[in-house]
This record gives structure tokens, C-alpha cells and sequence, in this order.
């Protein structure tokens, strides 16, 4: 499955989300590591499967294995640290913060491939899971590094657009 076959599963509601998603898969605004592991690891953050696989057989093409692999980890490392981070931010004992989080998280240190990358695509699984701790720790890591803020904001977009394709489908499924 393709972005083309995606769109074509899209209910008329969701013309909108249509053409969105021509947009991202002409867009030329990021790298095309960044752009295809942005569509694997959003497309995981979604767990929708169809979404998910569309995405992956897009940007399989497009990555070496080893940027494939380093975006499905993003997706899989903010899957938990999203959960776990979130909670300590949204708590109303502020204590769960100085406890240490015993969480290993080595794959952010070395994650095989362009370390702003990879945080380009935690950052957009971390929008997609609502974590405001993740999103600014992310963001900061990435400003630091010199990335622009359209660039940063091209990846929320890609996520938003990702995760709405993968609502639509959900939504259509109810008018079955």
C-alpha cells in the first residue's frame, strides 16, 4: 500500500485529510531521511494499521535499514517515555519528578543514524501522544542544534496530518 492507496481508502468526509496527505508526500521542505522516518514513525504513533503500513511501504524505499529501524525505535522509545513523562508533568505531587525514572532509553544516546533526526521524529510521536515535557525537551534539543523552526514545524504538521488520516479511517468504520 502506497499514500495514493491510503488516500483512496479515505471516506468524502475526509477530503481535507486527502489532500493533506498529497501535500506531505510532495513536500520537499525536510531531508528525505527526515520526511520517510517522520511516515514510519508517525505512522506506528497512529496504530492504525493501515495507516502504519501505508506509511512504511512509502518511505521503505526511501531509508537505508538502518534509518527504518532508528524510526521505528522513536516511535517504540516515545511510546513509553511519552506515558511515563506526561504523568510526571501532569501530577499534582510535583515528587515523581526528582525520583530518577529507571527507564532505559539507550537507543537516544545512539541511535544509528543523524541525531536530529532522530529527535525530528521523537518530537513528532511525542506531538501525536500529547506530551508537553517530550514536545519541549525535544524541541530544545533541536533548536540547539540549529534546526529551523519551519523545519520543526513541517514535522508537527506531517504528525497532525498523519494522525488525522488515521482517525478518518476509525470514523468511516462506524458508518459501515
Amino acid at each position: 500500500m502506497s499514500i495514493d492507496a491510503l488516500k483512496d481508502q479515505l471516506p468524502a468526509f475526509a477530503k481535507d485529510v486527502r489532500l493533506n496527505l498529497s501535500t506531505i508526500g510532495s513536500d520537499e521542505t525536510l531531508t528525505a531521511q527526515q520526511k520517510y522516518g517522520l511516515f514510519v514513525a508517525c505512522g506506528i504513533a497512529t496504530r492504525n494499521p493501515e495507516v502504519r503500513a501505508a506509511l512504511a511501504a512509502e518511505a521503505k524505499p526511501h531509508l537505508t535499514p538502518e534509518a527504518f529501524t532508528a524510526a521505528e525505535a522513536a516511535a517504540t522509545i516515545m511510546g513509553m517515555n511519552n506515558v511515563y513523562y506526561r504523568f510526571v508533568h501532569l501530577a499534582s505531587n510535583k515528587q515523581y519528578g526528582t525520583l530518577p525514572a529507571k527507564l532505559r532509553m539507550n537507543i537516544i544516546a545512539n541511535p544509528g543514524v543523524d541525531k536530529t533526526d532522530f529527535e525530528l521524529w521523537s518530537l513528532a510521536v511525542s506531538a501525536i501522544n500529547g506530551c508537553g515535557m517530550c514536545i519541549d525537551a525535544h524541541e530544545a534539543v533541536l533548536l540547539k542544534a540549529g534546526m529551523p523552526v519551519e523545519q520543526i514545524q513541517t514535522a508537527v504538521r506531517y504528525a497532525a496530518i498523519i494522525q488525522s488520516a488515521a482517525i478518518a479511517l476509525e470514523a468511516a468504520t462506524l458508518a459501515a
